[in-house]
């Protein structure tokens, strides 16, 4: 007779790479990093790369960046992919993050994440929040 399972199943943990590395590649709904791949968009942050959900991708707000805002002395440029097309980051969102003496440029996911790698192999205080395309 088979005996139930007594531990706890299957755990779901929050989506995070604890490190800085470069993307690989992305499409499909996802990225590819550090051997690994992950469905969904991302934030790419000096304590790691995070799964990130942006309540409404096309505009995202000041609360969809809270973990840009808590890691804002390590951060000069956040780098946002807005998916396959460039749409302006929202005003309030601008000033806050100018505010947190974060310069912010948007631009596709491809553009924003080539950026991103290049930046980072130079060194510099760089993050990319970056919505996942098909």
């Amino acid at each position: 007779m088979a005996q139930a399972p007594t531990g706890p199943g299957i755990v779901i943990r929050q989506a995070h790479f604890p490190g800085r590395a470069p993307i690989d590649a992305y499409g499909n709904g996802g990225f590819r990093f550090a051997d690994m791949s992950h469905r969904g968009s991302i934030l790419c942050l000096p304590s790691g790369i995070y799964g990130w959900e942006p309540k409404d991708p096309a505009a995202i707000d000041i609360d969809d960046l809270a973990k840009v805002f808590a890691e804002s002395d390590d951060i000069e440029i956040l780098l946002v992919g807005m998916g396959r097309d460039l749409r302006p980051i929202p005003k309030p969102v601008r000033e806050a993050l100018r505010a947190a003496g974060i310069s912010s440029d948007p631009m596709s996911t491809g553009a924003a994440l080539r950026t991103f790698n290049v930046l980072l192999a130079d060194g510099r205080a760089v993050a990319a929040a970056l919505i996942a395309v098909e």
